[in-house]
């Protein structure tokens, strides 16, 4: 069984962060360990919120002590999102040491999160140079938005070819793998792209008119799952943009404030919606 030790923010009411990814990881038949970075009552997009910032240490603590139970030996990846604050960065990255040495085989991916567009940069000062200049160069997988891959590489992309060249640039510094996981090269329509050596895959889908808080962490944890089962990017990106669409449609449907998991969870085994995949290189 595949098994991802889920570091990210959780929310009482919603789905970001873990509260995104957990409940479809394991719908999909992963097991999943999360681990806390945040406790909020809501994602920070409501203007108020309740509830704790995780310190470096507890983030620490909790690492311990499943390490204590003899089991990381077990965790096929780690996943990282919202890192609340610098030091609970570093401690991720100490987390992925750890697991690296209890399994050689296990990768990590690194959803960058920084901002988007529209919103800009929306994390605290310092966080996006430190994912930057020491979380992306030790990731093996990073999934940043349009916003976020332009950040990270210091480029203004537009076009696919464009958006495949940052990708490129943000693989030499250290990924094995990009997924941009939303670009809008066209008004009507967002694409989603991976990058890697082996090639450049696109999947372009409808763009519904509203904005979704989660979705991005909803695709990171769908594109690491699809990848550690095929270890095909091209099937990976496919089968992401199928279950992500599928579900904001049906969030849309609904007319749900938050992202529609439990409601539409068949889309996520299941998806009604199947794009074309068309390999770049």
């Amino acid at each position: 069984m595949t098994t991802i030790l889920s570091i990210q923010s959780s929310v009482a009411y919603g789905h970001v962060g873990n509260s995104a990814a957990t409940f479809p990881l394991m719908r999909l038949g992963v097991e999943v360990w999360p681990v806390l970075t945040v406790h909020f009552s809501n994602h920070t997009g409501y203007g108020a919120w309740r509830g704790p910032l995780m310190s470096a240490g507890d983030v620490a603590d909790v690492i311990l002590g499943i390490d204590e139970r003899d089991v990381l030996h077990k965790v096929d990846a780690v996943l990282s999102g919202y890192q609340g604050a610098k030091e609970v960065g570093a401690e991720v990255l100490r987390a992925v040491e750890l697991v690296k040495q209890r399994n050689p085989d296990a990768i990590y991916c690194c959803d960058p999160v920084i901002g988007d567009v529209g919103r800009g940069v929306f994390v605290r000062p310092g966080i996006p140079e430190f994912m930057r200049d020491h979380v992306v160069p030790a990731a093996q997988i990073v999934t940043p938005n349009h916003f976020e891959l332009d950040f990270l590489t210091g480029r203004h992309s537009e076009t696919v070819a464009e958006i495949v060249e940052a990708a490129d640039e943000l693989r030499s510094r250290g990924p094995d793998l990009v997924l941009v996981t939303s670009a809008i090269a066209q008004a009507d329509s967002l694409t989603m792209l991976a990058v890697s050596s082996a090639g450049a895959w696109q999947v372009t889908t409808p763009l519904l008119d509203r904005t979704f808080t989660g979705s991005g962490d909803l695709t990171s944890a769908m594109f690491l799952a699809q990848y550690l089962e095929t270890r095909d990017p091209g099937v990976a990106v496919g089968r992401t943009a199928d279950v992500v669409y599928s579900v904001l449609k049906a969030t849309t449907d609904a007319g749900s404030s938050e992202l529609l998991l439990v409601g539409a969870q068949d889309e996520i085994v299941n998806p009604s919606h199947h794009f074309e995949v068309q390999q770049l290189r």
